[in-house]
């Protein structure tokens, strides 16, 4: 297999002015994982387990940002898609059950962010809930479908600044921080069925397989929109490696900030239960104040509205290779009716859960479930791909890359395992 893929144009070099105008799709993607959905679970956690759950964050950081260097690896070097490359290396029903997978926890994750949004605009300015999430799917599929690649590329980076809301509710909330420094650094774990399902939560939102396949096209569509660009070198593969480690440390960062303010807020008010992001933003007003309140919902409208098009997307990407149509965002709707037609179709089914009488709550776990479920075939098939001299020539995965992905590999198989034979 020819390795013929182009650098991403806005990280041709990440030093000096404009670090953050220069970063690409690994910023995108690790902002895209704390979705609403994921709000609302590490929202959850820190409301039910307060800081004892913290150390999570230390141990999924390196994980994540194996599994998604390693995805963006296989795109760069070889100028293909996740799905692509399944399809070419392996049985068409393995293809087949991978693209299924991901394809139903992606609707699903649509349904409970689009909801999740519109219920926490409502919380600012009080319309029907069916006007408001018919506004934001129709807005966000318009940017999709008309706006180019390029233009469309600098939207989504630039939300990731919502992600700061959560860093800022931390300065506005009352935190015993050498609580929180004891439980980051001094893991706690019992291993008991509620343990053990947060922790498959945790890592069914963190390592999420919609990432994997949106991270890989993301490298393959700088490609498409660039052709003028030289072939892939070290300085390219280690400026995606800074790019990618630095949108999963943003995502982990976030996911550590939810945590605190739900357990200094929430859990420490006995509050227990708060299973959507909207919840937790309302919960949030009488214990911490509007101004918290209003960060929290600042960062669900924001992270969503860069979420929602990643996991449609990610879906559009899946399916199209899978099936050999023509995709990618850089092109036209004409060009690429099949994959618009699925990016559409996702998100239209995603909206449809909110009114089929389906519990979003149950539809959020479920989301999460399914990511679990699916995450572990998929880390097994991007390991064997990423060693194959034949995929990846001189860009084969290194040591540190397989003992990250195979502990990876582990946990995300071994968490559901131990739930069944917990007592």
């Amino acid at each position: 297999m020819a390795l013929h893929s182009r650098h991403h144009h806005y990280r041709h070099r990440l030093r000096g002015f404009g670090y953050f105008k220069r970063l690409g799709p690994g910023l995108v993607t690790g902002a895209a994982d704390d979705d609403p959905s994921g709000i609302g679970t590490y929202s959850q956690v820190g409301a039910a387990f307060r800081f004892g759950l913290l150390w999570t964050a230390l141990f999924t950081f390196p994980l994540a940002a194996a599994v998604q260097e390693t995805a963006a690896r296989l795109g760069l070097a070889t100028g293909r898609g996740l799905a692509s490359l399944i399809r070419e290396r392996f049985p068409g029903w393995v293809l087949y059950a991978a693209v299924a997978l991901v394809t139903m926890a992606n609707v699903f994750n649509i349904g409970a962010d689009l909801g999740s949004m519109a219920a926490a605009v409502r919380l600012l300015v009080p319309l029907p809930f069916l006007v408001l999430i018919l506004a934001l799917t129709a807005t966000m599929v318009s940017l999709e479908v008309a706006v180019p690649y390029h233009r469309y590329a600098r939207v989504l980076r630039w939300l990731t600044v919502s992600l700061v809301a959560y860093i800022a509710v931390l300065f506005v909330v009352k935190t015993d921080w050498a609580s929180v420094a004891r439980h980051t650094f001094i893991p706690t774990f019992s291993f008991d069925r509620i343990d053990i399902a947060a922790l498959i939560a945790i890592f069914g939102t963190t390592i999420s397989p919609y990432l994997f396949f949106w991270q890989a096209s993301e490298e393959v569509e700088e490609e498409l929109e660039h052709n003028e660009l030289p072939p892939v070198d070290a300085g390219h593969v280690s400026v995606m490696r800074t790019d990618v480690i630095g949108g999963m440390g943003s995502a982990v960062i976030v996911m550590f900030a939810i945590m605190v303010a739900a357990g200094a807020t929430l859990g420490r008010q006995g509050i227990t239960t708060v299973q959507t992001a909207d919840q937790a933003a309302l919960a949030l007003k009488p214990i911490a104040g509007s101004l918290a309140s209003l960060l929290f919902t600042l960062g669900i409208l924001g992270t969503g509205a860069l979420a929602v098009p990643v996991l449609a997307g990610s879906t559009a990407y899946a399916l199209s290779e899978a099936l050999g149509w023509h995709e990618g965002l850089s092109r036209t709707f004409r060009q690429a009716r099949g994959f618009y037609g699925v990016l559409i179709a996702a998100t239209v089914v995603g909206v449809a859960l909110n009114f089929s009488g389906i519990n979003p709550v149950r539809a959020l776990y479920f989301a999460a479930i399914l990511n679990a479920l699916a995450a572990p075939p998929l880390i097994l098939l991007m390991l064997i791909l990423s060693n194959s001299e034949r995929v990846m020539g001189r860009w084969r995965g290194g040591r540190l890359s397989n003992v990250l992905l195979g502990l990876s590999l582990v946990a995300m198989a071994g968490l559901p395992l131990a739930y069944l034979v917990a007592g």
